[in-house]
């Protein structure tokens, strides 16, 4: 039983670390507004798995996996907000050197970062297909369903705080190189690129 367990987080962690458009967003967050705009950007991403694993505890998440349309339309739009993150990203890396001359760089409202870490992740219907197709599967034989799969959410919430949380403050311990201009630029670039990506991969593959 304690190897279905571990096997289980095991899971868990790897599909946290990998790289997607959760880390793309924390790092926009924090090389706009620095730390507390990254964790932020974290707490987000994690409240929109939270809300994905509630809907899946109480059955919906698999009515929205099995509907082709209601999935379709999610995957659309989901898609669409990663492409306005990412081209929002790359204008700002565009403009910045200039403003940069006149005035500081706007620093994200308090909400803004965990909004975007939140609609993303509300947005990826991706979820709603792990959640409900696979995560049952890590359930260990002979415990309650609904009780286990409300726990691995909670764990996988708690994997992506304690992952993005440290990515995070490692991203901003380097922020007076990062705040180099030319850094920035490359930076902004690199992540709205990434954030581009994945949305336009997302619209082309809901097509």
């Amino acid at each position: 039983m304690i190897g279905v367990v571990l096997t289980a987080f095991a899971v868990l962690g790897l599909l946290t670390v990998i790289p997607g458009p959760d880390m793309a967003v924390v790092t926009r967050a924090g090389l706009s507004g620095g730390r507390s705009a990254a964790l932020r950007a974290t707490f987000g991403v994690v409240a929109g798995l939270m809300a994905w694993g509630a809907l899946t505890v109480v059955g919906l998440g698999a009515v929205l996996a099995a509907s082709a349309e209601a999935y379709t339309v999610v995957k659309i739009v989901g898609g669409m907000y990663l492409v306005y993150l990412g081209l929002s990203t790359l204008w700002r890396s565009r403009t910045r050197p200039r403003a940069a001359r006149t005035a500081p760089a706007p620093v994200p409202s308090s909400g803004s970062s965990w909004r975007a870490g939140f609609l993303t992740n509300l947005l990826n219907p991706k979820i709603a297909v792990f959640y409900t197709g696979l995560l049952p599967q890590l359930v260990p034989p002979g415990w309650p369903t609904a009780p286990s799969l409300a726990l691995l959410v909670l764990v996988h919430g708690l994997l992506g705080i304690v992952w993005l949380g440290a990515y995070s403050i490692l991203l901003t311990r380097a922020r007076t190189t990062l705040e180099k201009p030319s850094v920035r630029k490359v930076l902004d670039r690199i992540t709205g690129t990434v954030l581009f990506g994945f949305g336009a991969v997302v619209v082309a593959e809901a097509r």
